[in-house]
C-alpha cells in the first residue's frame, strides 16, 4: 500500500472530511477537520509488530495538536493491516539508531535518529 492508497482508506473507513496537509514537507500528512484529528501516515512494505517513529515527528504533532487541540494520530499500514496509534495515550521509550538520513527520497546516508518503536498491542486496528 502507498501513502495515497492509505489516504483513500481512511475516507471511506472513518474519515469521510480527510484534507491533506497543506505544505507537501509538513510533520503530518493529513486532518479530520470534524474529529480534530491530526495524522501522520506511513506505509510499510513488510510486516513488523513493532512501528518506528521518528522523535522529531513526534515533538512535532505533540506542540501543534496541543496549540490547535487536536488528537495526535500515528497511522501505519502493513500488509497485515492498518494501525492507529494515539500518540497522546502511547508512552513512547526513546533511544538512538542509525537509519537511512531519508526513506522517501534514497538518501542512504545512515544517521543517529531518535526514535521509538510502537507495539501494535497497542494500536486501534482499522
Amino acid at each position: 500500500m502507498k501513502e495515497k492508497d492509505l489516504f483513500n482508506y481512511l475516507i471511506n473507513c472513518c474519515y469521510p472530511d480527510l484534507v491533506k496537509a497543506k505544505k507537501k514537507l509538513s510533520r503530518w500528512d493529513c486532518y479530520s477537520p470534524a474529529l480534530s484529528h491530526r495524522i501522520e501516515l506511513k506505509c510499510r512494505g513488510k510486516h513488523y509488530d513493532t512501528l518506528l517513529i521518528e522523535k522529531k515527528k513526534y515533538d512535532a504533532m505533540i506542540v501543534k495538536c496541543n496549540d490547535n487541540l487536536d488528537i495526535p494520530l500515528y497511522i501505519n499500514s502493513t500488509p497485515q493491516g492498518v494501525y492507529k496509534f494515539n500518540l497522546y495515550i502511547v508512552k513512547p521509550i526513546w533511544e538512538i539508531q542509525y537509519h537511512n538520513k531519508t526513506t522517501q527520497f534514497g538518501n542512504t546516508n545512515k544517521i543517529p535518529k531518535e526514535i521509538a518503536m510502537l507495539d501494535i498491542k497497542d494500536a486501534q486496528i482499522l
